[in-house]
């Protein structure tokens, strides 16, 4: 149900952001405008280049904003649980990025890609005995595995993380009463400070897989590929 709800607002709020575009725009076109950019200039061109950055701009534009939005669902009120901490979410965008990413290699190069990937240039040969399972491993099992696990342990420790926070204000303040309460306060005071910093990390993991992405792809299509 969360990971529906993100899904919703997403597209309402983009919808409503740009269904009336204008020359001059006003604060919501604006902010939605911010935002596209942010993904366009900071992630895809810098990455790629303006060609190829514009070529996977809507892979990594909706992978960002798919993340970030299921992330901030951890910190909303009476939701309070990220989209994400829920394997099924970061695993099928790994497998988006992972799909993308071998499509860009073969697209780019389709007899050398899997070559030069799995047997670099400049190794003397019997070295390849070593690196060749090296390289496999980490361009194609190490890659969609980490991208997993990073979402979902940081979105899923930060929910456990306040969980516990607002539970033992809940204790202090309830049920142990008497001096007990002033734990409350504490216990109180770390919730708050713990849901900005939650705030943060939920732009920075959408950034950081956006971001990894758009170094995988920058990879496959590389010149020596």
């Amino acid at each position: 149900m969360i990971q529906v709800l993100a899904t919703i607002a997403l597209v309402l709020i983009f919808w409503l952001g740009t269904r009336r575009m204008q020359i001059v725009p006003g604060r919501f076109q604006s902010l939605v405008e911010m935002g596209l950019d942010f993904v366009r200039v900071n992630i895809a061109h810098d990455l790629l280049g303006k060609k190829d950055g514009d070529r996977f701009l809507p892979i990594l534009t909706t992978i960002f904003f798919m993340v970030l939005f299921m992330n901030i669902t951890g910190i909303i009120p009476f939701l309070n649980i990220a989209g994400t901490s829920i394997i099924a979410v970061p695993l099928l965008l790994a497998l988006v990025s992972y799909f993308t990413f071998i499509y860009a290699g073969i697209k780019k190069s389709p007899k050398n890609f899997f070559k030069n990937s799995l047997f670099p240039a400049g190794v003397p040969w019997p070295i390849y005995i070593i690196v060749t399972p090296i390289e496999l491993i980490s361009t194609f099992v190490i890659r969609p595995v980490t991208l997993t696990l990073r979402l979902l342990m940081n979105m899923m420790v930060g929910h456990l993380l306040l969980v516990l926070f607002f539970a033992a204000t809940q204790f202090f303040f309830f049920t142990a009463g008497g001096w007990w309460t002033l734990l409350g306060v504490g216990s109180l005071a770390f919730g708050f400070v713990f849901t900005l910093f939650e705030l943060l990390v939920a732009v920075l993991q959408a950034y950081v897989f956006a971001l990894l992405t758009a170094v995988y792809i920058q990879l496959a299509v590389a010149e020596e590929h």
